[in-house]
């Protein structure tokens, strides 16, 4: 880790924040290679799970008013247990600490965590003694506004802003089921004590989507695409799968399909991605684990030097989000569903007479009529309550006959199905599993081995000698593979050796070399940097082979004789 790590920072993937203040654990910039990997990391998201999806990418807000989160839950429930040092003032996140410094799990709760630190007279790294634990919400607070202004927090995920506008995205999709709706964005956790690097960040980049699905037909026409990819399992009981998909399913390993279509997807966008599939699997979340309102929920982890990361979650989050959001709001957040056929039922109605209620309850007598309207039966005086005033309404004012109706549909509260992605840990996770070292010439060469388009330099263009011809020369054929869209760069110092190291090590696939045959024959050759042969190709093919050689795993040998430098 520490070597991957030294490498990132030196050659500008990324690094601390406000470095030259001190910096600050939870924070990272990136630099001009992990920018650019990370765009493309979500390109290729954007590529799975909104243009080869039933669904659109919407940006919302990454500041919230407290109404959202009050409605949530998070206001109230976003919280970890923190321990603070009576002598120093450190804090430290409870269940983190005690891991570290005892090899032992203890549930997240006060109880539990006072009882430990009590047995086992765990003191601060400073020997100091623990305060009484306390629950910490790891919500930013702000204010909106001037003055006293109005409560509100940046946002701790970017699912809540998809929620409340989900009115105007079923309007956007004629209100049919199943649609999706995805977000890439900054989120905010204030973390009690981040001590995992790009792992435990305070502002941090997620891609989530939310797939929104009629309650009874949890299924995905797409699913046979994926229905028998072989995919690693870990259920709740800490039982190992290697199963298809669709077996899963069928033994009820994976509660429904839809879940499953979702698992088989995120697999395949994180190998082409560059995730090492043999330290990839899919965890099941345990039932004490999970969230009390989700079915079921499935964490994507890749082995890291941190040991096993949760990169991915996703979960069948059911009607919990609507139906919090419709109760606060006060919104009718359902979806009016058509059935094939209308339906006839007989059932019980309430009618009002307002002959009697019009000289009684004068100009209360309409509404009061809509109110008893409202009502399934009734029997006795009826009590409604308009404009916060409770009306007695007697007997002999409305009277329950059965009707016959013909019904064309029914209002559902649909239920979400949410894979939600954590950019930074999948970006890191990508890096790791792509470095590598080997054996150049009797020397050790350290190679970021990323997958060709992932790649943040796509081409180096470097010029054998650092005369100015050489130069020029390097320049004109980079300007040239610049105008047609690969990102390209020029270096002229130091040795052609140490040059192709520089690239290999930053994970450029390919290098183009100016040298004195180019001058004679305009021709230049091409290095590949996982195999580091080489190919002649004339200046006027260039092009074509590279952007050939990117959009492919193609061998170099398909375009030309091939030889060793």
């Amino acid at each position: 880790m520490s070597q991957i790590m030294e490498m990132l920072i030196r050659r500008g993937f990324l690094w601390q924040s406000f470095e030259i203040y001190g910096g600050l654990a939870g924070f990272i910039d990136y630099g001009p290679l992990g920018n650019g990997l990370r765009r493309k990391v979500e390109d290729l998201w954007r590529k799975y799970f909104v243009i080869n999806e039933r669904s659109v990418e919407i940006d919302s807000p990454t500041v919230g008013i407290e109404d959202v989160f009050i409605a949530s839950g998070h206001a109230e429930g976003f919280t970890d247990v923190a321990i603070e040092c009576s002598e120093c003032g450190r804090v430290f996140r409870a269940d983190h600490y005690v891991k570290e410094k005892l090899n032992l799990e203890v549930d997240p709760t006060i109880e539990a965590v006072k009882s430990v630190v009590s047995e086992f007279d765990l003191r601060c790294e400073c020997g100091g003694k623990f305060k009484k634990p306390e629950h910490i919400n790891l919500m930013f607070e702000t204010k909106i506004g001037p003055g006293r202004g109005k409560k509100g927090y940046l946002r701790p995920e970017t699912a809540q802003g998809i929620f409340i506008a989900f009115k105007r995205l079923s309007d956007y999709f004629r209100h049919k089921l199943p649609f999706g709706v995805a977000q890439i964005g900054r989120a905010y956790r204030n973390e009690i004590s981040p001590r995992q690097g790009v792992i435990r960040l305070r502002e941090f980049n997620q891609a989530e989507l939310e797939f929104f699905c009629h309650p009874g037909e949890k299924k995905h026409p797409d699913f046979y695409k994926y229905a028998g990819d072989v995919v690693t399992l870990v259920d709740k009981f800490d039982k190992e799968h290697r199963i298809s998909l669709r077996e899963a399913v069928e033994k009820g390993i994976i509660a429904h399909e839809l879940l499953a279509y979702f698992i088989g997807k995120t697999r395949r966008f994180l190998l082409e991605a560059g995730i090492d599939e043999k330290r990839l699997r899919f965890r099941q979340h345990k039932d004490d684990e999970r969230a009390h309102y989700a079915v079921d929920c499935w964490d994507a982890e890749v082995e890291l030097s941190y040991g096993w990361i949760e990169i991915v979650g996703i979960a069948d989050r059911t009607d919990y989000d609507l139906s919090r959001h419709a109760k606060y709001s006060k919104e009718d957040l359902s979806v009016f569903v058509p059935f094939d056929e209308p339906v006839k039922i007989k059932r019980q109605k309430v009618i009002p007479n307002i002959s009697k209620l019009g000289p009684v309850f004068r100009d209360k007598a309409r509404r009061i009529a809509e109110e008893l309207e409202k009502l399934e039966n009734a029997e006795g005086d009826v009590l409604v309550v308009i404009d916060g005033e409770e009306i007695r309404v007697p007997a002999d004012f409305y009277e329950v006959r059965e009707v016959e109706e013909e019904i064309h549909g029914e209002k559902v509260t649909p239920h979400v199905i949410e894979p939600s992605f954590g950019l930074d840990r999948i970006t890191y996770a990508i890096l790791e599993h792509c470095y590598d070292t080997d054996y150049v010439d009797g020397e050790e060469r350290k190679v970021l081995r990323l997958k060709r388009w992932l790649a943040p330099v796509q081409v180096a263009v470097l010029p054998l000698l650092s005369r100015d011809n050489f130069v020029r020369e390097a320049e004109r054929i980079a300007d040239v593979l610049k105008e047609s869209g690969i990102f390209t760069e020029v270096d002229t110092t130091g040795s052609i050796g140490r040059r192709y190291r520089r690239y290999d090590e930053i994970g450029t696939p390919f290098c183009v070399t100016v040298d004195h045959q180019t001058f004679e024959d305009g021709t230049v050759t091409i290095r590949d940097r996982d195999s580091t042969a080489q190919i002649r190709v004339e200046k006027s093919g260039l092009v074509k082979v590279l952007k050939e050689l990117l959009a492919t795993e193609k061998d170099l040998k398909e375009f030309g004789e091939i030889f060793k430098s």
